[in-house]
């Protein structure tokens, strides 16, 4: 049998990534293309879903990439996606349900609109994202869930997240039962402390966010953040066929800080 070489393994493949425009979702929308998949993103800002369009259309010397503008908390937004897909390609081989969020409060302090707001995005969007796909991944496609270390371990002030990335861990366990019968295999990657936009955000930009870094490298065995490229490589991995016989399991990419 020939080897397929690693730069090939998506070819000819639809892979829709959400959030898709910075981060662990650019990161790895990217590797999709440079590997020759036919790649969706989405994301809520047109002009950053623009650059990100650039960037991988830059990068991607074999495959193509397509940006729509889409909240995935919002099922409407959601149908649109697919109907793009629907028109230009017909079905889909990967999914990858990357949208999310969270900010801080301690208990004491959550109030509705926190908890509504991380929920919708990354519970209800990732529970319609997956479901509305299911018109169009074909049998034996795979999906990949973004979870969390946090959906773990425990974090102060960080529960809501934490508990909507447990109950995305969930989801695979039970997904794989439902969609046994198409073989369609659906795990998590999930992971650590990631240098990332959004993670230099949440700890407050600047000096402070990168002092914070450096106070978590303690409790990684690594001893190093991780990047997007880390992530982006595990992700290809649970959707590619070297992955076939793994089915329903949550991947840490952590540098091992979740396991001490």
């Amino acid at each position: 049998m020939t080897a397929i070489k690693r730069n090939d393994r998506f070819r000819n493949q639809v892979v829709v990534v959400t959030g898709g425009t910075s981060g662990i979702g650019l990161a790895t929308a990217t590797a999709f293309a440079a590997e020759g998949a036919s790649v969706y993103i989405t994301g809520r800002r047109q002009d950053a879903l623009d650059a990100a369009v650039a960037v991988i259309g830059g990068e991607a010397t074999k495959g193509e990439v397509t940006g729509v503008q889409a909240d995935m908390s919002r099922l409407a937004d959601i149908d649109r996606l697919y109907e793009t897909v629907r028109q230009n390609h017909g079905q889909i081989d990967v999914v990858f349900a990357n949208a999310g969020g969270g900010s801080f409060a301690p208990l004491g302090a959550i109030d509705e609109a926190h908890f509504d707001t991380i929920f919708a995005t990354n519970v209800k969007g990732v529970l319609f994202t997956v479901q509305k796909a299911l018109p169009l991944l074909r049998d034996g496609a795979s999906v990949v869930l973004t979870g969390s270390t946090t959906g773990s371990a425990g974090t102060p002030a960080f529960s809501v997240y934490s508990a909507t990335k447990a109950a995305v861990r969930n989801f695979a366990r039970s997904w794989i039962l439902d969609l046994k019968d198409r073989h369609i295999r659906v795990n998590v990657v999930s992971p650590g402390v990631t240098d990332t936009a959004g993670l230099t955000e949440l700890f407050g930009s600047g000096d402070q966010a990168e002092t914070v870094k450096t106070g978590m490298l303690a409790s990684i065995p690594s001893g190093r953040i991780g990047r997007p490229e880390d992530v982006a490589a595990a992700v290809l991995f649970l959707a590619s066929d070297a992955s076939s016989f793994i089915n329903g399991v949550e991947l840490f990419v952590d540098g091992g800080m979740v396991q001490i």
